[in-house]
């Protein structure tokens, strides 16, 4: 019979959650790089004993969906659990051994109670850099993942409370910004402490056996609520696709496709029709894609269930191997999020059928992924990576939110001041982009426009993003979002510049300039009201 009552449930539920929440906190005030600190590009989470994720900090659904896959992959192939003692932490960022992309390092320890294993925690840093041939190492036309930076295998980068100083020096070795990137990886593993502190504390007043069974029933309890959830939609088969302008090598559009089955209250999600892995860096393991119908699927319940590996447990995800969504190494993965994000869209585009009052039109849906490399006259090197956004898709009954971080993202802006403090760029213009919302009944969210100018005399230029050829669609007889540009100005004279480009060669006082797309809009345009549309056009909405 169960020890645990409803509200005994709750109280440690909530502190695990608090326990991740204080993890996340330990990154943000101990960091070093703009990507970390001000763009907030990485998550905390608690694990129970066996690797399932029970609880997170609010940071990013592409981490947060994967990291308990990652964890159990780990556990399953290349770590003895047995082995895996209270002072040591395991690292890794392979994309073939559980992780994302070689940017995001993850490292995990275990939580024991008077010997007895307990909980995991884990951290997820994007870092500003690992090596491979393109600064921040988002190259853009990579072909394989040996191309793309450092791969480290999973190992313990701390073996009973000692750090492994020749795999720490390796990694310094092997990355343009070491006192950066080393500097994150230690706010990960400062991290780490706080959060088995915490679960520690919590132990000590209740027991390892209540812990165990705390964290088995909240699991079990947000199952039930995703299956009431879907339940609760209309059974029946729902299609859609979208497409990737390409994947930065062939040119071709990359196809993908969801076949949505909801059953009862369980959800079939299978993405056998999408396009075969390409040559270009926008390929997915499992564990990358299936973060994003977690993740659509979860924000279909509106709120109704708790996000943990509870409520994935009614999804079911098929994939054929081979594919974009499920490659083969040595793929390489750089911007898999262009195909998560457009996934996302797919979703919402399949769910909108049997839930036509709940989802919105397509978001911006991409990462824009801009890399400055600034080179002084005397060699020295600067490294900017910034990830922008562009507007929602308009709900069925509100226009959609103007540049707002959406889907897979949960980043925020870098401050101006921070980059022009930190190295020879400015900024000189930052703002909404008026007209760029699909029209509609309800107004697609607008995109943004930014521009840096280059102010040392040489600078390499990467760029990695998408929705220059396929705009976010309209739902409902609504309009699509704009289409994505950016351009090379110099002298007065703007070039574009391709979006997926790697080594763009720029000098003193050229500017880049970005241009963001907006989201779909949402209901038939001419069922607008006349009060919107003066309100949007007197603030510069839109024009014309």
């Amino acid at each position: 019979m169960s020890r645990l009552g409803p509200v005994e449930i709750e109280v440690i539920r909530n502190a695990l959650t608090a326990a991740a929440a204080e993890m996340d906190v330990t990154i943000w005030r101990t960091s070093r790089s703009t990507i970390v600190r001000e763009l907030l590009d990485y998550s905390t989470a608690v694990f129970d004993a066996e690797g399932n994720n029970v609880a997170q900090s609010a940071r990013i659904p592409q981490h947060l969906n994967s990291m308990g896959a990652a964890l159990r992959t780990l556990l399953a192939s290349f770590v003895d659990a047995e082995r895996w003692g209270p002072e040591d932490i395991v690292a890794t960022n392979d994309p073939y051994c559980g992780a994302q992309h070689l940017n995001d390092v993850l490292v995990f320890k275990p939580v024991f109670h008077e010997g007895r294993r307990i909980a995991y925690v884990g951290a997820l840093c994007h870092h500003i850099d690992m090596g491979g041939m393109a600064p921040g190492s988002y190259a853009a036309t990579a072909t394989e993942v040996f191309q793309e930076g450092l791969r480290i295998p999973p190992l313990k980068l701390i073996e009973g409370g000692k750090l492994n100083e020749a795999v720490w020096a390796m990694i310094g070795q092997n990355v343009r910004k070491p006192a950066l990137m080393l500097g994150d990886l230690q706010s990960q593993l400062a991290s780490l402490e706080v959060g088995a502190a915490s679960i520690r504390r919590l132990a000590l007043r209740h027991g390892a056996d209540v812990m165990l069974e705390a964290c088995a029933r909240i699991l079990d309890m947000s199952e039930a609520a995703m299956r009431a959830a879907i339940r609760a939609m209309p059974d029946g088969v729902y299609e859609f696709e979208d497409f990737l302008d390409e994947d930065g090598v062939s040119g071709e559009k990359v196809r993908l496709h969801a076949r949505v089955t909801i059953a009862d209250d369980e959800i079939e999600v299978d993405l056998t029709g999408c396009a075969d892995q390409q040559r270009g860096p926008v390929n997915c393991t499992p564990a990358m894609s299936d973060c994003a119908a977690y993740y659509a699927i979860i924000a279909a319940t509106d709120g109704a269930v708790q996000a943990n590996a509870g409520c994935y447990r009614p999804i079911r995800i098929i994939h054929r191997e081979g594919s974009v969504t499920s490659c083969r190494p040595p793929a390489s993965v750089a911007h898999r999020v262009a195909v998560t994000h457009r996934l996302a869209n797919v979703l919402f585009g399949a769910l909108h059928q049997p839930l036509p009052d709940r989802i919105p039109a397509a978001y911006y849906g991409g990462s824009y992924v801009v890399t400055f490399q600034t080179i002084a006259e005397d060699g020295h090197r600067e490294v900017l990576v910034e990830i922008e956004i562009g507007g929602t898709g308009a709900h069925p009954a509100k226009d959609g939110v103007n540049a707002w971080s959406f889907g897979m993202h949960n980043n925020a802006n870098i401050p101006v001041e921070m980059i022009e403090s930190q190295m020879p760029l400015s900024v000189t213009r930052y703002g909404l982009l008026p007209g760029s919302g699909g029209a509609g009944e309800h107004r697609g969210g607008l995109g943004l426009v930014r521009e840096w100018r280059v102010e040392s005399p040489a600078c390499v230029f990467t760029a990695n993003m998408d929705r220059f050829r396929f705009p976010p669609y309209g739902l409902a007889g609504g309009g699509p979002g704009s289409l994505g540009r950016l351009l090379r100005i110099r002298d007065g004279v703007e070039t574009p510049i391709p979006p997926k480009s790697d080594g763009v060669q720029l000098r003193r006082g050229d500017i880049v300039r970005l241009e963001t797309s907006g989201g779909g809009g949402f209901g038939d345009p001419a069922r607008r009201d006349a009060e919107a549309d003066t309100r949007d056009r007197a603030l510069g909405y839109i024009t014309g």
